[in-house]
Formats: C-alpha cells, structure tokens, sequence
C-alpha cells in the first residue's frame, strides 16, 4: 500500500489554555487536491499552521507524518526543505527585500543550492508573462505597498518558484477581484500535477468548482465533523453548513 504524502493522527492543538482542534484526521495523497471548509473560528488556519509547525501553536497529542516520517516536532524550516508549502491570508511586508530576491532566497534555501541568477531571472519572468503579472513587479519590495490581489500574485509565484509537494493554501481568493481570482486560479492549475497535492482553505465555491477536488472536509467542533466528495461544496453554497453539520459520518478524515 503505497504511503499517503500527508497523514494527521488524532491531532490536537491549542493557544494557551484554549484547545482549538481535538482529535483531528486528515491524510492527503500525493496527486491529490483536498478543499477544507467551515465557519469562521473552527481552527482552518490553525490546522494549517500546525502543518507548518508554526510555534503559535502547542500540539497536546496526535502525530503529523509526512511522506511516513513523524515531523510533530520538527520547525518550519525543516518541513519547507522537506516540500511543505503555506500561503498566508495576510502576507506580511519586507522592506527593503525585492520579490525577486526573496524568491531567489527561498529557492535557494529549500533546494540546498542557490540558483545561477540569469536562468532565474529568465524563468521568473516567463512565469509572470504567463501569469499576466508586469515585470517591474520583481524589482518592487515585497508586499510593501502591495494591493490584496498583488500579495495573492506574489504568494502564486512562490508556489510555483518552489514547486513543493504539498501547497496549503489558506484562503487564497480571499478579498480579491474577479481578475485577480483568475490569476489565482490559473497559478494554481499551472501548479498542479501528479507528482505533488493541495489542501484549499476557501470559502469561495466559484474557485474550487474549477479545479478537480478529490476530497471535501468541513471542520466542526475542533475536528473534521463532515466530508464527501466535490458534492459537498454545492451542499454548503445552497444550504449552508447547518446543511452538513454531523450529516456524514467523520472516517478516518479521507
């Protein structure tokens, strides 16, 4: 049986003394798009978060395993070498860094070899001719001064600048325009293949419908309370998550 690329093991978190998630599970196959759903403050961002092993969070019990090994303990630098990939909902700024650099950086950073400088420039630039995305935009500092859809552009080229084999994207069409979601969208295509995964935190079903979903889960009362197949988006945007709740029996979070 061949070993999921993602596999989260009774999971539990927490913020100080407030428990977030309890006994979660969840396993990604590699090629496979998985979407994660659910009311404001049911803990989406910070099973992300613990995926990444941001230190916000303390992991109570549970194991996260990735490609079969344990990284529960490991920091998020480790995991990033390792292939894992986490858009933000609000990037921070970085003055004084250009985006070209910092992507150059990174590349350099998970691979163990920094990349030659002309070929880089050259490949960046054609992935944003590809993109729709001005040139000139390499040379800007990174998300200084940046609309909501130019930090989500930004966050497209880094996944595809790092091409990682799991890309946890956490509400990426969030307060965008219908063309900035189309760009969105498009990266996230361009992304997608059967060597690598995605695990989609959105609320917005108009992206999701056009993507192939393998896997829907919605979180409910700090753990996966619903899950299905693409159906279940439709489910949701016609009657609601009280459409859902505790109507499919929880599994073993495929």
């Amino acid at each position: 049986m061949k070993t999921p690329l993602l596999q989260i093991k009774d999971l539990s978190a927490a913020v100080g003394e407030k428990l977030i998630l309890r006994g979660l599970c969840l396993t990604i196959n590699a090629g496979e798009t998985h979407v994660l759903m659910g009311q404001n403050g049911t803990g989406k961002s910070t099973l992300a978060s613990a995926i990444m092993g941001s230190p916000a969070f303390d992991i109570i019990s549970g194991e996260i395993l990735f490609e079969g090994e344990d990284i529960t303990g490991e920091p998020p630098d480790k995991r990033a070498r390792r292939g894992i990939f986490l858009s933000f909902q609000n990037p921070e700024e970085v003055p004084g860094v250009t985006l070209e650099n910092f992507l150059r950086t990174a590349k350099g950073a998970v691979t163990g070899e920094k990349p030659r400088l002309m070929q880089f420039k050259k490949d960046l630039r054609a992935e944003m001719e590809r993109l729709g995305v001005a040139e000139s935009y390499a040379g800007r500092e990174l998300n200084v001064g940046f609309s909501g859809g130019e930090k989500k552009k930004a966050e497209i080229l880094q996944l595809l600048t790092l091409a990682p084999k799991l890309a946890i994207l956490d509400e990426p069409d969030s307060g965008l325009d219908v063309d900035a979601v189309k760009t969105v969208s498009e990266g996230i295509r361009r992304f997608r293949n059967e060597g690598n995964s995605l695990l989609i935190i959105t609320h917005n079903a108009k992206l999701v419908r056009e993507l192939k979903i393998d896997r829907v889960h919605v979180l409910e009362n700090k753990r996966i309370g619903a899950e299905g197949g693409a159906e279940l988006i439709d489910r949701i945007a016609s009657g609601g998550f009280a459409s859902v709740a505790g109507g499919l029996p929880r599994g073993d979070g495929r």
